[in-house]
Formats: structure tokens, sequence, C-alpha cells
């Protein structure tokens, strides 16, 4: 969620063609699949009393010249010493987005100096990462205030308190994995929504906010659910499995209503209901452009979402160093397509089921089967990987254990 105040006047789009032309262009970004990235984000915690508020001037004196420019705009924004940048959410939650890496093991490397680095200027300051996708201790309160987060904060209070809790209190895990050749494209976007509820259930963190359980295995992914489904549905849909990933994408990001409408002013709050559609359609005193629309995409959040490359954004922020291992499962069940179509029969019979994976994780029987055949399959795949042998055997343990606690879900 990054402010971008700068309103530039590009291509008018007066018809829904042109529109749908423009988000093929952008969206879909095919080639040889070679990058991977990740996206990390934590909840932030005083070291002596993680319920205590962190606000957001200690936040700022902590990250020093790389603070965004929400919380300083005089600030350099300076990436940390391995190319990530550093974005502060609307509730205080650390992000570090990488530079996409060739290997899984070049960004793994790269990824860890980076974390050790934001840890140490966080630690100075008395601050401590959070440890799971969703804040134990403390209630949602705002950190950041910004036009886009007033207006967000704004649209989804109309739906009730989900939105405030994923604004304010979560934390999650993207991987960013490139689309692939356009023969592949339908078929890798399929497999990382197929895949996605048993991940969920095998990776979730969420269980305990505000200091009670909650009754979710993961409450970060149940107040996603929670918010208006016409901007964090799945895009794919096991009712269309054939569907072209950029006609569904289409589809989707028009018929979605608007969540900001930049101007001059600081109230960015839209009128109730109106689509980027009806805005081509004349809803609006002036007409969209193709800067609009790219904006507007960057307010819907569905499990995966295309920004030229797959950003798959359904997995809970894990403990410590355990962010790698989710990543090391989904690329290694991408890695080849042959490991990948046996993906996608797994998950095939849970692929719809993401409400059950949020609410019961690996207590759910289907899901935990589902998991622990995907578990399998990873590390069969894993040594493909080339992760350095030291690596390699940690995170295949890793695995290991998550697989074992999908079997006694299984049972």
């Amino acid at each position: 969620m990054v402010t971008s105040p700068k309103l530039e006047r590009t291509t008018v789009l007066g018809e829904k063609a042109a529109a749908a032309a423009h988000l093929g262009r952008i969206c879909f970004k095919t080639g040889p699949p070679v990058f991977t990235g990740v996206e990390l984000e934590w909840t932030v915690h005083d070291a002596a009393d993680p319920a205590r508020p962190v606000d957001r001037e200690r936040l700022r004196a902590a990250l020093g010249r790389h603070s965004p420019v929400t919380l300083d705009d005089t600030s350099p924004a300076q990436p940390l010493g391995h190319g990530s940048s550093v974005t502060v959410e609307p509730g205080g939650q650390v992000e570090v987005s990488t530079a996409p890496r060739p290997s899984v093991a070049a960004l793994i490397l790269a990824t860890e100096a980076d974390i050790a680095e934001l840890s140490a200027l966080l630690e100075r300051a008395g601050l401590v990462l959070g440890r799971s996708g969703i804040d134990p201790w403390r209630v949602p309160q705002p950190v950041v205030e910004t036009s886009r987060y007033r207006a967000m904060r704004c649209v989804f209070d109309r739906r009730g308190p989900a939105g405030r809790t994923m604004m304010y209190s979560t934390a999650g895990l993207q991987v960013c994995l490139d689309a692939g050749e356009p023969a592949e494209l339908a078929a890798r976007w399929a497999t990382v929504h197929m895949v996605g509820p048993p991940l969920v259930a095998a990776f979730a963190t969420a269980d305990r906010h505000a200091g009670r359980r909650t009754g979710w295995a993961s409450a970060r992914m149940a107040a996603w659910l929670g918010i208006d489904p016409a901007r964090t549905r799945p895009v794919w849909s096991p009712r269309r499995p054939d569907e072209d990933p950029v006609a569904a994408w289409t589809e989707y990001a028009l018929a979605a209503p608007l969540l900001c409408l930049r101007h001059d002013g600081p109230d960015w709050t839209p009128p109730p209901g109106i689509t980027f559609a009806d805005w081509i359609d004349g809803a609006l005193p002036r007409p969209p452009t193709t800067d609009d629309l790219e904006y507007h995409v960057s307010t819907l959040f569905p499990p995966v979402r295309p920004r030229g490359y797959l950003e798959v954004r359904y997995l809970d922020a894990q403990p410590g160093p355990g962010w790698i291992l989710p990543l090391a499962v989904l690329t290694a069940l991408l890695d080849r397509a042959d490991t990948a179509r046996s993906a996608r029969a797994i998950a095939a019979p849970v692929a719809d089921r993401w409400h059950a994976a949020a609410r019961y994780g690996l207590a759910d029987p289907p899901l935990a089967a589902a998991a622990a055949a995907l578990l399998d399959l990873a590390l069969e795949a894993l040594p493909r990987l080339d992760l350095p042998p030291g690596t390699h055997d940690e995170t295949s343990r890793g695995i290991g254990r998550r697989r074992a606690a999908a079997e006694r879900g299984h049972r």
C-alpha cells in the first residue's frame, strides 16, 4: 500500500476495450520464468512490552534514511544494503520489498542480509519484528495517515470492522513469481491459485489477535475475506478453470468499485458503488485515464494479483527465518511443468476452500491431506532449486515439520 499523490493525465480511456488492452500490457508480462522476489511484512513491537503502541515518530527515528516518505516527506527513502525498499503500512507494519533475483538461493541470501540490517535498526530503538500474521497483543489503531488510507478506511467501514483489522493489524508474506511464457501462463496462473487453500492452512500463524484467541487458524486471511469480495475474492475460480487469465483479470478489475478517487483535496473517498467500468461509461465528471486505471488495480487485493509478475498474497507472515519455507515450496512446485501439473491434481479437490483454510487450517482433513501431499511434492523438487547445502538441509527439515503437522491433521 504505497501512497501516490502524483496526478498524471495520460491516455484517456473512453471505452472498456482500451482499458482491457492496457491491463493486458501491464499486468501479464510474459517471458521465461527467471526471477523471484518476496515482500515481507511484520507488525512492530516494543521489545520490553509488545502490547505497547509504537507511534509514527518512533518508527521514523528508527528507520532513519530508510524511512518511506509516508513517515517523512523529506526522507531519501534509501533502500537497504541489498536493494530492498522499506515501506510502512497504515498500522505501523514494516515491509521490505526485495529486488527480483535470478535464483532462489541469491534471493534468500540478499533478503536475509536486509532483514538483519532492518532488525538492527529497530533494535537500537528498542523495537522488534513480530512473528505472526496478525498482531497478537494490540487492537487495530492507525499509525500512518494519508489520503489513500483515510479513503480506504471510510469505504471499508461501510461493510464492518474487517477493513480496519486488515489495515492496522495484519502482516503478510508475498511471493513474486514471473508469469512465464505465453503458453505457460494459464497453467501457472491456475497453479498458484489452486495450491492456495492448502498452503494457507499449512502456513497459518495468525490465530491470536488483540490478546485473545480468535477461533481462526488465520485471522489475517479472515480479515481479507471479510472485506468487499469484489476486491478480495480470488480471480481464478474452479467454476471457470479454463478462463483466460487476462480476460478474467480485466472483468474483475473493471467490475470492482472504486476505493480511492484522487484529486487535489484531502478527501479521496469515492461515491459508493461506482465501478471502474461505470467511470468509463461517464459516471464521474471527468473520464478516467490509464494512470487512474493503474492506480485502481493497486487497490484490488485478491489472493493472487497480476502486476506484470504473479504476486502471491495469501500467506501469513512467518516467525524468524520461516519465510524461506513457503518461498521454497511455491518455487519448487512451479519449477517444472510436470511438478505443477501434479500440484494442480493434488489441490483440485480443495481449490475453493479459502474460508475453511482460514478458519480451520490443518484441522480440516481434506486441506491437511492436500497440504501433506503438496509438501511431499515440494520436498521431491527441492534439490532442483540448488540451495546451498546448509540452507537446503534447514529448509528440508522445516518443510518436513510442516508436512508432519499436516499428516497429523489428516488423521
